[in-house]
Order: C-alpha cells, then structure tokens, then sequence
C-alpha cells in the first residue's frame, strides 16, 4: 500500500495533468468556480478515467482523499 503524502502536484500528476505550480493556477482558474450541487467527479472537463479515479478515491476514502478533497475546495470559490 502507498502510503505516501500526496499533494496537489502528485494528484495532478496521476490524472495525468500538467503539475507544476503554474499549470495547477492554471487549471483552477480556468474551472472554478465549480457549481456546489455538481459533485467533483461529475465535472464536464474530467475524462472518464479521470473522474473514476477521483470517485473511487473519496469513496474508498483513500490515502488520495484529502487531496481530492483540496482540490474540490479550490475549484468551489
């Protein structure tokens, strides 16, 4: 089991994103804000294995979860 820290950098490096600082504001800023009734995983600009990958992490509550969840508040405001 991995049980490294993850951060934002690392999440966006597993869905396969650009991941450095300025690709991450990048990114925020061109999806936020994020309706609060559309869950994240739901979101339009995630591809399917994307948003697989971010739902089963908040289900399993995995080691991946409190960034997801990082993530999720920064594209809410």
């Amino acid at each position: 089991m991995d049980t490294s820290q993850h951060s934002l950098s690392t999440l966006f490096d597993q869905l396969g994103l650009d991941s450095d600082p300025d690709s991450i504001e990048h990114f925020i800023r061109t999806h936020s804000p994020l309706p609060q009734e559309t869950p994240l995983s739901e979101a339009p600009f995630w591809s399917s294995s994307q948003a697989t990958f971010l739902r089963e992490g908040l289900a399993d509550d995995s080691d991946w979860a409190e960034v997801i969840d990082e993530l999720n508040a920064l594209l809410r405001h």
